[in-house]
């Protein structure tokens, strides 16, 4: 398979070229890798059309059908790894761990899928009345996804969405289109047709998937301004969504830890993927008692990691995936210089090719400075003091997102009360970045709506239908 030359859409089991096209490029070069074909309004009510006739056939094939499609999907990508994996290089930027992580992670999820289901509850079982509730499928479903992580955040969505009977539009980033499109081409003949389709565009795909009336739930990741821009076009035909959004994740560190210890595991928290992450650590707030030596640590670390091309040997931090990103972080790094913010390592963008920020920690700026309060989206680090426990907890709290955050401490159940304080969807303790197929993942207040994984999520794609029956006398 041709993966670097050829990318066309999959709509109804069937690979369509377009007339016009869009670039990508490689983050890292800024030169045109490929061109991604640009769906029309007429290629999407194709592929809506397709969804909905399939839908009926998929969603009466039995289960167990249903997990053997999901389960060859995932040996699909098994088997395609290192070309996926060089592709993802190519278009996000990120370094072969980061793309060994994501691909085989893909693989991995979708085995894991396929062994669940969503069993019948049964609720009353007399001689004479019986009841029972079960899950059925929602329909078509439109699933956005992002540029961080193109291929398990798609996969996030596939699988459980195909799993319960579900069709599904596919929409990547138009950033990252290149690794989505390969993955429909893989499948093309392992999904019935119009199961799946995958379309690539620009952001007004994404708005016409969003308000199209016979798309029955939108299913997106990325940011809390555009999540609330698809809550509104989904309001007309009160489409089920599923929001997983931004974030301005705190890390809590207790004064009894190792500094030479933690570091490590601090910094991967904060800056794995160059942290464009949504659940990377944005904020740590260290106690006053070692604040000093963590942050010192950090920075001795930081100056250890290898920045650059993906594809070269020993990167371990690739560039930002866009320009749009880029030059915010920019705009960032000026803003901490103007307020006079102290800067522990970087804070100087160099100059040349490719979308390059440096690893910049800042040292206790203000708690109402933009780096604070801000999703940064990119390796730019703010470090915090803090004394006293409720007034931490507080700080960390105090923002409308609220997805992920990590309590670090040697004393476990003093962390587990921390945690449990904590307003956010998920808290680790102790370790961080830690996910798995049967582990819910949402966020609280602005960081989204609904599930992701587990049983919960399965059901994030079905309806509730309870059925009584009496037998007449």
């Amino acid at each position: 398979m041709d993966f670097e030359n050829s990318y066309q859409m999959l709509i109804n089991g069937k690979l369509v070229s377009t007339p016009t096209n869009f670039e990508v490029l490689n983050p890292a070069t800024e030169e045109v890798i490929a061109r991604a074909p640009c769906a029309t309004r007429d290629l999407l009510r194709d592929a809506v059309t397709a969804a909905r006739n399939a839908f009926p056939i998929w969603r009466d094939t039995p289960i167990a059908e249903r997990q053997r499609v999901v389960r060859q999907i995932g040996t699909a990508i098994e088997t395609n790894a290192d070309a996926l994996k060089r592709l993802l290089t190519l278009e996000q930027g990120k370094a072969r761990a980061g793309a060994d992580w994501e691909i085989d992670g893909s693989a991995a999820w979708c085995a894991a899928i396929s062994e669940q289901s969503l069993t019948p509850e049964i609720i009353e079982n007399e001689k004479n009345h019986f009841v029972e509730t079960r899950r059925v499928p929602l329909g078509v479903i439109g699933a956005i996804t992002p540029w961080n992580f193109p291929v398990l955040l798609a996969i996030w969505k596939i699988a459980p969405a195909l799993l319960t009977g579900n069709t599904m539009i596919l929409k990547p980033s138009p950033f990252t289109p290149l690794t989505s499109l390969k993955l429909g081409e893989l499948v093309q003949s392992i999904v019935p047709p119009g199961v799946l389709n995958v379309l690539s565009g620009g952001d007004e795909l994404g708005s016409w998937i969003s308000s199209h009336p016979d798309i029955d739930k939108i299913s997106f990741t990325g940011s809390t301004s555009t999540g609330k821009k698809i809550v509104q076009a989904a309001s007309n035909t009160l489409k089920r969504v599923t929001l997983e959004l931004g974030g301005n994740d705190p890390a809590i560190v207790m004064p009894d830890v190792d500094p030479t210890a933690i570091a490590k595991e601090l910094f991967w928290a904060a800056f794995q993927n160059s942290a464009q992450f949504c659940v990377a650590a944005k904020r740590i707030y260290i106690h006053e008692d070692i604040y000093d030596a963590v942050r010192d640590e950090l920075v001795t670390y930081a100056k250890t990691i290898k920045i650059g091309n993906g594809s070269h040997q020993g990167t371990e931090l690739g560039p930002i995936q866009n320009r749009m990103q880029y030059e915010k972080l920019k705009d960032l790094i000026a803003d901490i210089k103007s307020n006079g913010s102290k800067i522990a390592l970087g804070g100087d963008v160099p100059v040349g090719q490719g979308y390059f920020v440096p690893i910049t920690i800042v040292d206790d700026p203000s708690e109402d400075s933009r780096i604070v309060k801000e999703e940064a989206f990119g390796p730019i680090l703010p470090l915090l003091k803090f004394n006293d426990i409720n007034d931490v907890i507080a700080r960390a709290n105090d923002t409308h997102y609220g997805l992920a955050a990590s309590v670090w401490s040697n004393d476990l159940a003093l962390a587990r009360k921390v945690a449990e304080r904590i307003e956010a969807g998920t808290v680790w303790i102790n370790e961080v970045h830690v996910f798995g197929p049967h582990i819910a993942f949402g966020g609280h207040k602005q960081s989204g709506i609904g599930v992701e994984n587990a049983r919960e999520g399965l059901a994030e794609y079905t309806n509730s239908q309870t059925i009584m029956q009496r037998q007449l006398i």
